[in-house]
Formats: C-alpha cells, structure tokens, sequence
C-alpha cells in the first residue's frame, strides 16, 4: 500500500524513493502520468474542457467529418462515452451532428465554427501547460523526450 505522502508526491519522496524504483522506466513513466494527468485535466478544467473535448476536436479538424464509430476509433474514447463527449461538445455549439446521406441511423460530427476557436484556444491552454510540464529541459530535450515516447508507443501499439 502508498503512503499518502507518496501518493500526494511530496518533493521529499524522491529523496526516499529507492534507487531501483528511481530507475525503472515503467515506475517513472507512471508517476510522470499521474502528474502530468492532473496538470492537464486542472488546466483544461480551468478553461471549460476536458481531455476528450480536445481529443475529438483535434479529430474533427484534421482528418475531417466522421461518423460517432470513427471518432471513437480516432479518438480511443469508447463507443459507449462517446454520446456523452458529444453531446458536451453540442450543447456548446462546438459541433454539429448531421443525418449521414448514407445511412440516416448514423449521425455525421463535423466540427463548428465555434468549435474551430475553441480547438485553437486549447491549443494554447495545452501548449502553456506542456511547457508547465516539461520545464526542466530544454527545446531539444523536448523533441527528442516526444520522439522517443512515440516511438515507444507506436512499438507497443503495434505489437500484439
């Protein structure tokens, strides 16, 4: 079980933190995830979203319209959240749902004007608190941190 020092992540706890946790990837990565979680989802909160708010808009604006399914696929939200992220997003103004010509059970989302500003003003919010995030290293250092992580994530998301 954590101590609710450790949990809390006191700065004295990388001080205690024995060497072979401090060395471990997998540790590392986890607590840096459950910082940087709280950073964005606070700052994002701050500026009336949420992580899932970003993600289907970033969606929406570059790959274009799409189908509930799609985004899902798109975004990672489950099927099953989805109807919710999207009825958040229309209620704002943020997209719009269409009747698909093809098939009208389906809806097509398309993102809205509206929601275009949205997605650039959270750009920045992300971009401020990624730069919260990321402060003790250099610009180099953070291109090559993003690097390596993608390329670790594009390894495991491909090999079964």
């Amino acid at each position: 079980m954590i101590s609710s020092e450790a949990a809390n992540g006191s700065d004295d706890d990388a001080l205690r933190t024995p060497d072979r946790l401090r060395g471990r990837a997998s540790r590392l990565l986890s607590q840096l995830t459950v910082r940087s979680d709280r950073l964005i989802t606070d700052g994002l909160a701050q500026a009336d979203a949420r992580k899932w708010h970003y993600a289907v808009l970033a969606s929406l604006e570059e790959y274009g319209p799409a189908s509930q399914a799609e985004l899902s696929r798109r975004s990672g939200i489950f099927r099953s959240d989805m109807v919710g992220v999207l009825n958040e997003l229309a209620e704002r103004d943020l997209v719009e749902r269409t009747p698909d010509p093809d098939d009208r059970r389906r809806n097509v989302i398309t993102v809205s004007a509206r929601g275009r500003r949205h997605l650039r003003r959270l750009d920045k919010v992300l971009d401020d608190l990624h730069d919260t995030l990321l402060a003790p290293l250099s610009p180099a250092e953070r291109d090559q941190f993003v690097r390596l992580l993608t390329r670790l994530l594009d390894h495991h998301t491909r090999t079964p």
